[in-house]
């Protein structure tokens, strides 16, 4: 009897550390699946400026080894501008505990800040962090937030337009109003195009749906229309700049992707190089060598010139000699 409660503790035994073996097993497996990084991607919308950020990012995290299902996990998601589609895709990159976060456009990056203060995020194209309330100081910033602004060189964009359209002195600016960056961005023109003794007229929009109508109205009382860094506006670009067209009035976007879609021309940011840009954040993170609270914020110095001359053909507008040998040397000149 004796023996045969010990021949049974012993097969209990037995059992018992083959299935703590299993499991154990089982589980160092998993673990050893989830030990690349996790990398959540947030695009508020598809449009060409928006894709070419990203694009950007995906080929630096290459250049740097980072290759998606091999060394990596890269998570994309794309909210096609939906508030909801924010919040939910925020939350999931969470429970997902991806170990970087990207917001592409300010609003991605709002949502992801409301979803997490533990995640690095790093912002793919915000022009004003500070104005939106994203970090406290571009230069410390202090928390779990840091990354790259679009801020366009304004100042240059305006003398752009004050070569192009002779005797320019009625500016109308295009926007959308829940567009914390855009809003920012017409604030610094409208108060520099004042400066230089021009009027302006300002125009906002709620959402594309809107563009039409209000873009009727501005194009009747202005010389020329100016776009910021506008991802409602840049995804309706092209109904934009026919409707100028009808009125003879040329379109100045802020983005040089936008006058690939009829605006006549700019001294713009390179979405693509912005895209890069973040990447390197990104990446440096990912190598332990960037902490976001002590990171400051990426400002881009370069701006590009790019013009329309099928545009100006149609606009019955000459570009002067000096533009078009600038940017015939880049190669920034579309026909």
């Amino acid at each position: 009897m004796k023996h045969t409660r010990r021949l049974y503790a012993t097969l209990v035994a037995l059992a018992a550390f083959l299935i703590f073996s299993f499991f154990y097993t089982g589980h160092a497996d998993a673990r050893k699946q989830n030990t690349i990084p996790k990398v959540g991607v947030l695009q508020l919308m598809s449009h060409p400026a928006l894709d070419q950020i990203n694009k950007g990012i995906d080929d630096t995290l290459k250049k740097h080894g980072y290759i998606d299902g091999k060394n990596v996990k890269i998570e994309f998601q794309n909210a096609q501008g939906d508030q909801s589609n924010l919040r939910t895709i925020s939350k999931q990159f969470v429970q997902d505990n991806v170990d970087v976060a990207v917001g592409i456009a300010t609003p991605s990056v709002q949502s992801l800040k409301n979803a997490t203060s533990k995640i690095p995020i790093v912002m793919g194209a915000v022009t004003d962090p500070e104005g939106a309330g994203i970090i406290s100081n571009n230069k410390k910033p202090g928390g779990n937030i840091t990354g790259v602004s679009d801020q366009a060189p304004l100042k240059a964009q305006l003398d752009l337009m004050k070569k192009v359209v002779p005797n320019l002195n009625t500016i109308g600016i295009i926007y959308t109003s829940s567009d914390a960056s855009a809003t920012s961005q017409m604030k610094k023109m409208k108060q520099l195009a004042k400066q230089n003794g021009m009027k302006v007229e300002v125009s906002s929009i709620n959402s594309v749906n809107d563009l039409q109508q209000v873009a009727t109205a501005l194009t009747q009382k202005v010389q020329t229309v100016y776009v910021p860094t506008d991802n409602t506006v840049a995804s309706g670009m092209k109904l934009l700049s026919s409707i100028a067209a009808k009125q003879n009035i040329a379109v100045f976007p802020a983005a040089t992707t936008m006058v690939k879609d009829g605006g006549l021309a700019t001294v713009g940011l390179s979405q693509y190089e912005l895209g890069q840009k973040t990447g390197e954040h990104v990446v440096r993170i990912l190598q332990g060598k960037e902490k976001t609270a002590t990171t400051p914020v990426t400002f881009m110095q370069k701006g590009h010139l790019m013009l329309n001359e099928k545009m100006a053909k149609k606009l019955n507008i000459q570009f002067p000699d000096s533009l078009v040998k600038e940017a015939e040397k880049k190669g920034q000149i579309i026909k």
